[in-house]
């Protein structure tokens, strides 16, 4: 079961007491790892797992729920009754209930999505997966992701005995080239990035 002591540790941050399969950056990857941290204790990750998918699949499915979480003006109590209402219909697990709490008190449930997103990495690379994103303005075909997977399985952030999962995004935004992103690593190879450079260096040359 989930303890007090996993609150505190979320609540201020810390998640010292278990080293995670790859180190993770921003406030979504600090709860990440303390969640993690928690099940690794409990020893239920995949449960822990199983139960942060089924609330991202139920707001995916849902945009109302999405936009409840996300909303800032909930108060206090409103926040509790979701929290409630979302553990009574998908019986989720402590630990992840704990995890809600600490988000609502800190005024952060909004973050849940991208909190989810990074246990999932952490879980993979606790399986000996490693999840690599590729950010694309079009979408790739086979043979470029085939040569990215050789690319990038060969590379110091896959490592020996490890398999390698790539996922393609679509953002047009990006205008061209790649982001590639693996674990806590991130690569920005797109137009848009370069553009932005180049801006920059006119801006300050004036």
């Amino acid at each position: 079961m989930a303890s007090r002591q996993f609150i505190r540790s979320l609540a201020t941050a810390s998640s010292a007491a278990v080293k995670p399969p790859v180190q993770l950056y921003g406030l979504d990857g600090t709860y990440a790892t303390a969640l993690f941290s928690a099940a690794v204790r409990d020893s239920s990750v995949d449960k822990v797992y199983a139960s942060v998918e089924k609330l991202s699949t139920a707001i995916k499915e849902d945009p109302k729920l999405g936009s409840i979480l996300a909303n800032p003006s909930l108060s206090f109590n409103s926040r509790k009754q979701v929290i409630s209402t979302v553990n009574g219909a998908l019986k989720l697990d402590p630990i992840v209930q704990n995890l809600l709490e600490v988000l609502s008190d800190n005024h952060r449930l909004e973050l849940f999505p991208a909190v989810a997103k990074q246990f999932s990495v952490l879980n993979s690379a606790y399986n000996g997966v490693v999840e690599a994103t590729v950010v694309s303005a079009k979408p790739l075909d086979s043979k470029t992701i085939s040569r990215l997977h050789k690319a990038i399985a060969g590379s110091k952030f896959v490592g020996s005995g490890k398999t390698l999962k790539i996922a393609n995004e679509v953002d047009p935004q990006i205008l061209g080239g790649l982001i590639v992103e693996v674990g806590g690593n991130s690569v920005d190879l797109s137009v848009s990035a370069k553009v932005t450079k180049l801006n920059k260096v006119l801006t300050e040359s004036v």
